[in-house]
């Protein structure tokens, strides 16, 4: 049960948090005069949620910019947002959720928190809350900081994911160490890239587990069978996830000379994609299909290897528990590549429960939180 709001005090302290954090410039020199690496999770910019932007049910919003990695260790920038419960912490701080949302595209306009919640994905996020959670949920790299965001690359999905728990244990002191990552479609790859990185990654925190609902698996098999002959196959989305998809490499793996796999037509809508947001790249590659945008097979060994480092999702070495929800209706992502999936990590011995439910893509988050939300509450 929670207590009153903590009124004039709370609002005071928030305030004062915003303005301090706000001045702060991470060091960027060594004693010596060397320019050093920003630590990870270290916050770059903090501000009060602009309003409409926000969840009901909270006390405090701020949108933050913090220091990250990249798939290959670099330093990079990702924006996210914190979201407060109301009332009294309970002892040990907020347990803290780590959302990773769905795609909304690559531009830096698509933004999550940049833009108004869903209503779907508010109601979700208004549910987790509602149970004594704090919610941070990362932009990911390259969606409103600069780059192209390398859409579902794993590596920097989850170190996004992770520096997000700390960037906002930074901004808000009340916030636990234990915390969990819940991810729906996009968001259920990269958190179970973060389920496998996490207690590695940022030992420091109490990494308790991670939540999938429509996570992609397997995708780096059924695209090796892309190639011009391929025909359009009637699963929603797929073209434009397909150019998300490539123009993630390309601005993350020049070596692999993606442009050289498309047509003309491909590469006019693969420039496209790295700039529009989902609905306005669907309206782009209305009647286009994935054969339409290729010139040669995605099976040869350079590209399958290729799709495989950036998409693969690992099979093995993860050391918390997972739930992965997934509708038998999903024709966004198809349920035998969670078959595939569950079957691969049960051979390894990883404890992932997996539960299937007669609805679409979509639909398979508020039909798995009966499910869902007691998995979350014994591990947090």
């Amino acid at each position: 049960m929670r207590r009153a709001s903590t009124g004039f005090r709370g609002r005071a302290t928030a305030i004062a948090t915003v303005i301090a954090l706000a001045t702060l410039v991470p060091a960027t020199a060594s004693a010596g005069g060397v320019t050093a690496e920003p630590v990870a999770g270290s916050v770059q910019t903090v501000e009060p949620l602009p309003p409409g932007l926000g969840l009901p049910g909270t006390a405090r919003e701020y949108r933050i910019t913090y220091s990250t990695r990249d798939a290959a260790g670099r330093p990079a920038s990702s924006s996210g947002v914190v979201f407060v419960p109301q009332g009294i912490p309970p002892e040990g701080g907020w347990p803290v959720v780590s959302w990773a949302h769905g795609t909304v595209g690559l531009g830096d306009a698509c933004a999550p928190s940049r833009n108004p919640r869903s209503q779907r994905d508010a109601n979700y996020l208004g549910h987790w809350l509602s149970q004594g959670y704090a919610i941070v949920a990362s932009d990911y790299i390259g969606l409103g900081t600069p780059g192209v965001h390398p859409y579902l690359e794993g590596a920097s999905e989850a170190t996004a994911v992770i520096d997000m728990v700390r960037a906002g244990r930074a901004v808000v002191p009340e916030l636990s160490p234990r915390w969990m990552a819940i991810g729906q479609s996009q968001g259920g790859h990269a958190a179970l890239f973060t389920a496998h990185e996490a207690t590695r990654y940022a030992p420091e925190l109490d990494f308790r587990g991670a939540v999938t609902t429509g996570a992609p698996s397997n995708l780096e098999s059924a695209f090796s069978i892309g190639g011009p002959w391929i025909p359009p196959l009637g699963l929603d989305g797929l073209s434009v996830f397909a150019t998300y998809i490539l123009a993630g490499m390309r601005a993350t793996m020049p070596q692999v000379d993606v442009n050289s796999y498309l047509t003309p037509r491909g590469r006019e809508l693969v420039d496209a994609a790295e700039i529009l947001c989902y609905d306005a790249q669907a309206e782009a590659v209305k009647g286009v299909s994935v054969g339409d945008l290729l010139t040669r097979s995605l099976g040869d060994a350079p590209m399958h290897a290729a799709l495989t480092q950036y998409l693969g999702v690992p099979t093995s070495g993860y050391d918390r528990s997972l739930f992965i929800a997934q509708g038998l209706l999903d024709t966004v992502v198809p349920a035998p590549l969670s078959f595939k999936l569950i079957a691969d990590l049960r051979l390894s011995g990883v404890d992932a429960t997996y539960l299937t439910y007669p609805t679409n893509h979509d639909g398979t988050m508020a039909a798995s939180l009966p499910d869902s939300t007691p998995f979350v509450r014994q591990r947090l």
